[in-house]
This record gives structure tokens, C-alpha cells and sequence, in this order.
């Protein structure tokens, strides 16, 4: 049969069997787990599993008759040799069911763990999409932070010293069997934490909002991000609404409850969107900026939102417009870069790469390495007739230097 042309509607999403949100939520976390193992393997990172809320779902998880192992020895950016020092620790534990709870780091080392028990290292053969050769030991996400989005999607990000930048692997065989977000977990995050993981979900949102439509390709096997489509859409613009709306209040006040729960809703729709719809350029650029910065991945991907939406008005003037009204601004697409602009500033992220201590002498290899993170820069919607290279060039030089990049359809 013929293959759906890049102009037929098609919707695709892939999420955890169940997902619980709302406040109190963690509570039912027992029940959870252990009706899916008794041997539970439990990922926090040192700050997380200091904490009450992490030692009280341990210790009930104990009392209920569980044998917990936690794992809390790893730097926030996984380092490789870390993960397998983890990986060969869960495996002399063989877990039933691994916990992830925290922010992005400890949720992806579970997602790693749970592939590496199940499926022989090394953890390299399985970078990039689609190499997970089956099902990883059954997953519960528990998200401490509003940003990754991790809790939902198939995704797991690594530092290999091997390699230029940070890795991934990518497969739907990692989205966790449950997710339970409970936005009272996120209380008292401090307020750059908020910022940084607050945006990263509001460029989640955007960026699968806006990124390349492609044809089904149902015969084929499907590419882990597969663009903008009718059902990511729709949790892209309302994530947008919801992060737009709360995420200042959240940076200022983060005993503030509303704002709390809208930020966890909102990077959790976000991440259901950006699973299948995936990112772009933001993030693709962010990869070297972060390795040469030693900066936050949330406020390289904020900082660089702007420019990037900016650069590409000329094929998402329609979405972006969409977008500023989802945000209650005016419905233009010269409103949505102006408020995501304000927003970034307002809540403390850098406006320049210069800020972070780049210059133009640093752009051809910041060109180079994001033109090597083929799976996000194919997923932008590059006007026609431009060239990549040119594209990401006029990105970066614009971003460095603090003005509007200049149009090159």
C-alpha cells in the first residue's frame, strides 16, 4: 500500500500504561510497586534520597515486606563509568521493579538500569533509536522536579568521555510502566532549579509544537521522534499555556501550590508531547553549548528558545501565533517571540551566549557538534532552500552577538 504523504493527518503517541497526577498522589506509590516486584531496585540522586519524602516511600515500601536497594552514587550530567558501576551493582541485586525518583538524572539512570538488567552491556550499543532489542525490567517514574518531562518519554541522556557531547538512547522499550507526578514533591525546589527545569519543559512544548511534519510511515519502523502531529499537538499548546502562566510565580514563590501544579501538569503534558513530536534546534545546539559552558541544560535550551523560534518564522509564523494565543498574548507570531523573551529574562536565564563566556571564535565548533545530533536537527522545520549549516550559523551568531537573527529564506 502507499506510504501517507508529509500532508495527511496522522497522530502518534507513546506513554506509560498509567500515569497518576495530582497532589497526594505518592501516596499510592506502595501499592504500585510492589504489584509489579518485591525486589526493588531504587534510584535517587544524593540530595533526593536525603530527603523525607524519598526516606518515607523507602521505608513504607520496606514495611510492606520489599527489599530495597538504593542507589544514589552519580553525579548529575551520568557520568558513563558511573552508570556502569550502577548497572553492575543492580545486576548482583536483580531487581523485580526499578524506582526512579528525582529529577531527570535519577529518572534516566532508572531507565538505564532497567534496560542493562535485563540486556547485556556494554550501555553503547545501545545509543541512538531503536536499538533496545526488547521490554527492560518494568519502570515507576517519580518526577521531583517540573522540566524533563523523563517520567513519560523514551529517552535516557549520558556523558560518555568517549564522545564530543552527551548521548542518548532512545526507544520506546524505556518509558516507564507508571508515572506518578505529584506536584507537592516539587515544593521547595530552589528557585534556579525551577527556572531551569520550568523552561526546559516550556521548550519541550515549542519545539514539539513546531517541529517538521512528516508522513506516517506506518510500514516502516518508526523513528522515536516522529514531529509535530494531531495528537502530540494539542498537549504541546496546552503545556505552553499552563508553564507561560505559572512558571514566574513558581521561581518567586515556590511555596506557591497553584503555581506548583500547573508547572508539573504542564511539563507533563509537554512530555507527552515531545515523546513522539520531539525537539529541534534548542536542544541540538544546547548539546555543545552545555559541554563547553559546563552550564545547566534547561538554561542553555532557555536561553537559546528565542533565537531559534525567531530564526525560523519564515515556515512556523502559523504555529507561532497559535502558541502566543495558548499563552493569553496576542495571536501573532511577533507576540510569542516577544513573550517567550520577557519570560526567559524575567526569570533570571542568560540573554547571550556571550553571557555564558562564548564567542564567535567558539561558533564553527559549536556548528559542528550540534550538525552531529542528527536525530534533533532533523526534526527542525527548516525553511526551504536554506542550508542547515547556514541555519544553525545564523542561530549561534545571533545568539552570541544578542540580536534578532537575520532572515535567510
Amino acid at each position: 500500500m502507499p506510504e501517507s504523504t508529509a500532508a495527511s493527518p496522522f497522530g502518534l503517541l507513546r506513554l506509560p500504561g498509567e500515569i497518576r497526577f495530582g497532589a497526594g498522589a505518592v501516596a499510592g506509590l506502595v501499592p504500585a510497586v510492589t504489584a509489579l516486584g518485591r525486589r526493588v531496585l531504587a534510584c535517587a540522586d544524593p540530595f533526593i534520597a536525603g530527603t523525607d519524602a524519598f526516606r518515607q516511600a523507602i521505608a513504607a515500601l520496606e514495611a510492606a515486606g520489599a527489599e530495597v536497594l538504593v542507589v544514589s552514587e552519580f553525579a548529575s550530567e551520568l557520568p558513563l563509568h558511573e552508570v556502569e558501576a550502577c548497572a553492575a551493582r543492580a545486576n548482583d541485586f536483580a531487581p523485580e521493579v526499578v524506582l526512579g525518583f528525582g529529577g531527570g538524572s535519577s529518572l534516566d539512570l532508572a531507565k538505564l538500569l532497567a534496560l542493562l538488567v535485563r540486556h547485556p552491556g556494554p550501555v553503547s550499543q545501545y545509543y541512538g533509536e531503536n536499538q533496545v532489542p526488547g521490554p527492560v525490567v518494568p519502570l515507576v517514574a517519580v518526577p521531583t522536579t517540573a522540566g524533563t518531562g523523563s517520567e513519560v518519554t523514551p529517552v535516557a541522556v549520558l556523558a560518555d568521555p568517549g564522545r564530543a557531547l552527551k548521548v542518548g538512547v532512545s526507544d520506546h522499550h524505556l518509558i516507564p510502566h507508571l508515572a506518578v507526578v505529584d506536584p507537592e514533591l516539587t515544593v521547595g525546589a530552589p528557585a534556579a532549579v525551577t527556572a531551569h527545569s520550568g523552561i526546559d519543559a516550556l521548550v519541550h512544548a515549542v519545539e514539539s509544537f513546531t517541529a517538521r511534519r512528516r508522513s506516517a510511515g506506518w510500514t516502516a519502523p518508526a523513528r522515536v521522534f516522529v514531529g509535530r502531529n494531531e495528537l502530540s499537538a494539542p498537549l504541546s499548546l496546552e503545556a505552553a499555556r499552563l508553564i507561560h502562566g505559572s512558571l514566574r510565580t513558581a521561581v518567586s514563590d515556590g511555596a506557591d501550590l497553584p503555581a506548583r501544579e500547573a508547572m508539573a501538569r504542564g511539563s507533563l503534558l509537554a512530555g507527552m508531547a515531545f515523546g513522539t513530536g520531539g525537539t529541534h534546534l534548542s536542544h541540538a545546539i544546547q548539546y555543545p553549548v552545555g559541554a563547553m559552558t559546563k552550564t545547566p541544560h534547561g538554561l542553555g535550551t532557555g536561553l537559546l528558545l528565542p533565537y531559534v523560534v525567531a530564526a525560523l518564522r519564515p515556515v512556523i509564523d502559523h504555529e507561532l501565533a497559535e502558541l502566543a494565543a495558548a499563552m493569553g498574548l496576542e495571536p501573532t507570531a511577533d507576540a510569542a517571540v516577544d513573550g517567550l523573551r520577557s519570560l526567559v529574562a524575567d526569570i533570571g536565564i542568560p540573554t547571550t551566549l556571550a553571557d555564558l563566556g562564548l564567542t564567535a571564535a567558539d561558533l564553527p565548533r559549536v556548528v559542528d557538534l550540534t550538525l552531529e545530533v542528527g536525530r534533533l536537527v532533523d526534526n527542525a522545520p527548516v525553511p526551504d532552500g536554506v542550508e542547515v549549516r547556514e541555519l544553525v550559523t545564523e542561530i549561534a551568531a545571533a545568539a552570541v552577538e544578542g540580536r534578532t537573527p537575520r532572515p535567510l529564506a
